[in-house]
C-alpha cells in the first residue's frame, strides 16, 4: 500500500467510475426505455424493460466476484487490475453499435447481457483499487471522490441525452441515437485509457495464477458466522439500492403516465440532475464525516432521508415536488453512496479485496435486479387502476429504505 498518495491519485484510481455511471445512467433511465417502445406494447412496457434489465444485472451479479477474484490472483507486471479494466472496456465498445443496429427486443436483450458482461469484468477488479493503494486512514476521502466521480458522470451527460433521445421516436431519428451511442463509447473509452495508463500498480513477480475452478468456487464463498457483519451489511446495501434503481429505472414511465409531462426524457434528465446535485452536495461531506464518527450513524441517516424523499414524492404528485423529492433522494444517495462504500472497505477481508468488493457491487447489482421484478407488478395494478401500479411502486420503495437503515443498527464492528 502506498504512503506517498497525492491529491491527483484520488482522481486516477476512480475517474473509470465516471464512465460506468454515465453509460448505465443513460442507458437504464432513457435509452433503453424508449428504445424497448420500438418492440414491446405500451401496456406491457415496464414487464419487458424489468426482464431485460433484470437479467442483465443477474449476470452483473455473477460476473463481478468472479473477475475480482480472479484478479486477486494475477500475476501481471503491469498490475492485477488494469488488464481487466482494458479487456472489459474494449469488448463494451465493440458492443455499443448493436443497440442501434438490430431490430428486435430478443437482439437487444442479448447485446445489453453481453454488455453487462464485459463492463462488470472491468469493474470487479477497478473496484479494488482503493484497499490497494489508498492509507487506511484516507479511504473514506477515497470513497467520496469515487461517489463523488460517479455522481457527476450520473448527471454529466443526462441532459444532453436526454435532449437527443427527446428528438428520437419509432422509426424515426435514429440518428439522434446513434449519436448518444457515440457519445457514451467516447466517454468510456477515454476514461479507460486514463486508468490504464495513469494508475501505478505495484508488479507482482511470477507469472498470472489463475486456477479457474477453484477460485469460480471460492468467488461466492463467505464465512456468515466469521463475518456477520459483512453479511448484514450486504442485506442492507441490497433493499436500499432495490430501492434507488426501482426509482431510476421507472422514472421515465411515471412522468409520462401519472405526471403527464410533455416530453418524459427530457423531464427524466432534469429529475436526474436535480437527484445529482442533491448528491454532489453530499457524498464529499459524508465521506468525510464518516471517517470521524464512523460509518454507522452516516448510512443510518442516509436511508431514513431516503425514506422521506419517497414520502414527498407519493403525497405530492406534481412535477415542481417530484423535483424536490428527487433532490431529497439525492442528498440521501450521495451520503449513502460514501459512507457505505467506506464501510464495505472496513469489513471486507483483508487479501481478498478485490472478490469481497465484487460481493459487495453483487449487492448492488442484486438491488437493482431485484428492482426490476416490480415491472409486472406496476402493469398489474395499472390495468385496474389507472396509476396504482406507480403507488405500489413508491410504497415499496419507501419500505425497502426503512428495512435497510435498520438492519445497518445491528452491526457491531466499525473502523
Amino acid at each position: 500500500m502506498r504512503t506517498d498518495f497525492r491529491r491527483i491519485d484520488y482522481i486516477k484510481i476512480t475517474i473509470f467510475g465516471f464512465a460506468l455511471a454515465a453509460l448505465w445512467s443513460s442507458l437504464h433511465s432513457i435509452v433503453l426505455p424508449l428504445r424497448l417502445l420500438d418492440f414491446v406494447a405500451e401496456s406491457e412496457k415496464n414487464t419487458y424493460l424489468g426482464l431485460l434489465t433484470f437479467t442483465g444485472l443477474i449476470l452483473a451479479m455473477a460476473v463481478q466476484p468472479i473477475a475480482g477474484a480472479i484478479s486477486d490472483r494475477s500475476g501481471f507486471s503491469w498490475g492485477r487490475r488494469r488488464p481487466y479494466v482494458l479487456l472489459g472496456t474494449t469488448i463494451a465498445i465493440l458492443l455499443f453499435p448493436g443497440i442501434g443496429y438490430f431490430g428486435s427486443y430478443a437482439a437487444i436483450f442479448l447485446i445489453y447481457c453481453l454488455l453487462q458482461v464485459s463492463t462488470n469484468t472491468a469493474q470487479g477488479p477497478y473496484q479494488a483499487f482503493i484497499p490497494d493503494l489508498v492509507p487506511e486512514g484516507k479511504r473514506g476521502l477515497a470513497s467520496g471522490v469515487k461517489s463523488l466521480l460517479e455522481i457527476v458522470g450520473g448527471i454529466a451527460l443526462v441532459r444532453l441525452i436526454g435532449y437527443f433521445m427527446g428528438q428520437y421516436s419509432t422509426g424515426e431519428g435514429s440518428f439522434w441515437l446513434w449519436l448518444v451511442l457515440g457519445a457514451l463509447a467516447v466517454v468510456l473509452l477515454g476514461a479507460m485509457l486514463a486508468t490504464v495508463l495513469t494508475v501505478k500498480e505495484r508488479a507482482r513477480s511470477g507469472s498470472p495464477q489463475l486456477p479457474f475452478l477453484p477460485t469460480l468456487y471460492k468467488s461466492f464463498k463467505i464465512d456468515v458466522k466469521a463475518n456477520s457483519d459483512f453479511v448484514l451489511f450486504l442485506v442492507s446495501r441490497l433493499l436500499i439500492f432495490m430501492a434507488l434503481a426501482t426509482i431510476q429505472t421507472f422514472a421515465l414511465f411515471y412522468l409520462r403516465d401519472v405526471i403527464g409531462v410533455a416530453n418524459p426524457a427530457t423531464a427524466t434528465a432534469d429529475l436526474l440532475i436535480a437527484a445529482g446535485i442533491g448528491m454532489m452536495v453530499a457524498v464529499y461531506p459524508a465521506g468525510r464525516l464518516s471517517d470521524r464518527i464512523g460509518r454507522r450513524p452516516v448510512v443510518v441517516s442516509s436511508g431514513l432521508l431516503g425514506a422521506l424523499g419517497i414520502l414527498v414524492i407519493f403525497f405530492s404528485p406534481s412535477y415542481g415536488y417530484i423535483i424536490f423529492g428527487g433532490a431529497i433522494l439525492g442528498i440521501a444517495t450521495g451520503a449513502f453512496m460514501s459512507s457505505n462504500w467506506a464501510l464495505a472497505t472496513d469489513l471486507v477481508a483483508r487479501g481478498e479485496e478485490a472478490r469481497y468488493l465484487g460481493l459487495t457491487n453483487m449487492a448492488t447489482a442484486g438491488g437493482a435486479a431485484l428492482a426490476r421484478l416490480i415491472g409486472p407488478v406496476i402493469d398489474f395494478f395499472n390495468r385496474y387502476t389507472p396509476g396504482l401500479g406507480y403507488q405500489v411502486m413508491l410504497g415499496t420503495c419507501f419500505v425497502y429504505f426503512i428495512a435497510g437503515s435498520l438492519l445497518l443498527i445491528k452491526i457491531r464492528r466499525q473502523r
